[in-house]
């Protein structure tokens, strides 16, 4: 059991819809990731020692930063291909299936992740969640997070305005791309300190708060 903590402007107010991110959020899959992304860098000769801040963000997007143009697109699909055959220890997290189980038949809730499809599937059928209907990733969009794409999406897709949605999210970037949809922000420190989340609340995890679907909305709030 954890702590109460507190949600500050978050608490009492209605969202329209829950948007969450997957990786870092509903889905611990750190250890596969960066197994994944330093076997690659051993495959393309790029000099990585770590993930460091690019959690949340598009593996074709990392892949731009490392490899020239001709050589991206074939860089994308390898690391694409790595990650998806490789969930070895890929788990749901704390308070993920029941995040997801109190919203399931409201229509109100969403995963914007960065993942392409096949990847993003292949995570939740290794955690046994079963997502939302709406399910946007990497590869429905131009440009992924910290550009506000994504949630614009998963927004659209639900029908609802995403300046009254809330957004979920453990990394940055995803919390800037949140931000830039005109969204509220819960932030949990699943992958990154406090210090370094920009939200309107931050909590341990999803096992921290509960959702409670209203004929109005959404709400969030601490468990007791």
């Amino acid at each position: 059991m954890v702590d109460n903590v507190s949600l500050g402007p978050l608490a009492g107010r209605t969202f329209a819809a829950v948007l969450f991110d997957m990786d870092g959020t509903l889905v611990d899959s750190t250890p596969a990731v960066e197994r994944s992304w330093l076997r690659w860098a051993r495959e393309f000769e790029v000099e990585l020692t770590g993930f460091g801040t690019w959690h949340g963000i598009p593996a074709a997007q990392i892949v731009a930063i490392f490899l020239p143009e001709d050589q991206r697109e074939a860089g994308a699909r390898r690391i694409e291909q790595i990650e998806t055959e490789d969930t070895e220890g890929v788990v749901a997290l704390p308070g993920a299936a029941d995040a997801l189980t109190a919203l399931a038949s409201s229509g109100r809730s969403a995963i914007a992740t960065s993942c392409v499809w096949d990847l993003a599937r292949a995570r939740l059928r290794a955690t046994g969640l079963t997502p939302p209907e709406v399910l946007v990733t990497a590869d429905m969009v131009r440009i992924g997070k910290p550009d506000p794409a994504p949630y614009l999406l998963a927004a659209q897709r639900l029908g609802v305005d995403p300046a009254q949605c809330l957004v979920v999210e453990d990394a940055p970037a995803g919390l800037t791309s949140g931000l830039k949809a005109g969204a509220a922000r819960l932030a949990v420190t699943t992958t990154y300190p406090a210090d370094q989340l920009d939200a309107e609340a931050i909590v341990p995890d999803l096992a921290a708060v509960r959702f409670t679907v209203t004929p109005d909305g959404v709400q969030v709030a601490s468990r007791p």
